[in-house]
């Protein structure tokens, strides 16, 4: 089993680095591993301050500011990456996307953002890129611009259902000339939010056949521990909010995207944030020992059959019609959760500012790293 069999569901790669692209990437794109790629500041300061792949480069680049010894490594890797999955981006244009985001520390300049993005997208030269944009109030206005130009969009750092609307509404009334956009919903940093390891042992085995099935347990778990209920069923629940959400616009060229699936907490199975997101007209982007653990139970007996039940049964009426209402009843089942005394207005603003924070540090810490490079 691929990721091309999987129906209207992609899986694309959370992870670039020199070496990787140059060797295993293409490797594992022939073998359908995923269809796609995603990048983000933490993933490229990760990666240039622990690959020695980039030592020739930084050689030549010296003499160079920190800013531009990032821009052309980053450069290079996108348009190597974005090479290596035109073939697919060819065939269907749904696929074979690699996104690079936009200086975070610019996320607050409507103009300066809305020009490093078009110079970026020209400057990379490859039409299967997007440009990573922030979902803040600055952002909706540089994402409607940047699509407007005929620019791929993602849209990232959503956390709560009203970013997710706003993101759609933009995306819809902005993208020109068939251009695409995904809307990045982080799931996993919810579940980080309260302590609940002394539930762990609940949560080892969760690979789910279905949603309601996941509510029932969530639900009964929740009865018999208070503070169970939070772990791990938040991060999904508030991601098929945001799903529900963008799909009422009901475009075609504008998907959510399922970001943050790497599992963190003890005891749960790496692939719990895909295999419990499989939903029609979405992209899951993971770490690669997530997409591996994945396709390990996909391919295991009956893995497969499991999962495509999953979809028909939730997400098909009769005849394939698509039906709706799975953001109602996830809303319905996080209202019935012990937050640890927080709304969860007010963890998805706190998730989103540090977010931020964290992508603007990751950031900054590079460019301290290149400065003597």
């Amino acid at each position: 089993m691929s990721s091309k069999e999987l129906k209207d569901f992609s899986l694309w790669c959370d992870f670039v680095e020199r070496e990787f692209l140059e060797c295993e990437f293409g490797r594992l794109l022939e073998q359908s591993k995923f269809v796609g790629a995603t990048s983000n500041p933490s993933i490229f300061a990760s990666a240039i301050g622990t690959s020695g792949a980039y030592k020739d480069d930084l050689e030549r680049l010296k003499g160079k500011n920190a800013k531009e010894k990032y821009e052309k490594l980053a450069i290079t890797d996108i348009a190597l990456a974005a090479d290596k999955l035109e073939p697919l981006y060819r065939v269907n244009k749904d696929c074979g996307f690699i996104s690079i985001e936009i200086d975070p520390m610019l996320c607050d300049d409507v103009s300066a953002s809305v020009s490093e993005g078009r110079r970026l997208y020209e400057s990379i030269g490859k039409e299967n890129v997007m440009i990573k944009v922030p979902a803040t109030q600055a952002g909706y206005v540089i994402m409607g611009e940047l699509a407007k130009a005929g620019i791929h969009i993602n849209a990232t750092l959503i956390f709560s259902q009203e970013q997710a609307r706003q993101c759609a509404i933009v995306l819809n009334e902005n993208l020109r000339n068939d251009a695409r956009g995904v809307i990045s919903v982080f799931v996993s940093r919810f579940d980080s939010v309260v302590d609940t390891s002394p539930q762990a042992h609940l949560i080892k085995s969760c690979f789910v056949d279905s949603f309601a099935h996941l509510l029932d347990f969530r639900e009964s778990s929740a009865k018999s521990s208070a503070d169970f209920a939070p772990c791990p069923a938040l991060g999904v629940l508030n991601a098929f909010a945001c799903y529900d959400e963008i799909e009422q616009v009901a475009n075609p060229h504008i998907r959510t995207l399922f970001a943050s699936t790497g599992a963190k907490l003890e005891g749960l199975p790496k692939d719990y944030y895909i295999t419990n997101l499989v939903a029609p007209h979405c992209v899951n982007t993971a770490p690669l020992a997530t997409i591996e653990a994945f396709w390990e139970r996909a391919n295991s007996a009956n893995g497969v059959e499991r999962i495509f039940r999953w979809q028909s049964e939730q997400w098909s009426g009769q005849g394939g019609k698509q039906v709706g209402g799975q953001g109602k009843k996830a809303l319905e089942s996080i209202a019935k959760l012990n937050l640890g005394g927080k709304s969860l207005s007010q963890i998805q603003n706190a998730l989103l500012s540090n977010g931020l924070q964290a992508f603007k540090d990751a950031f900054l810490q590079m460019l301290k790293g290149l400065e003597n490079r």
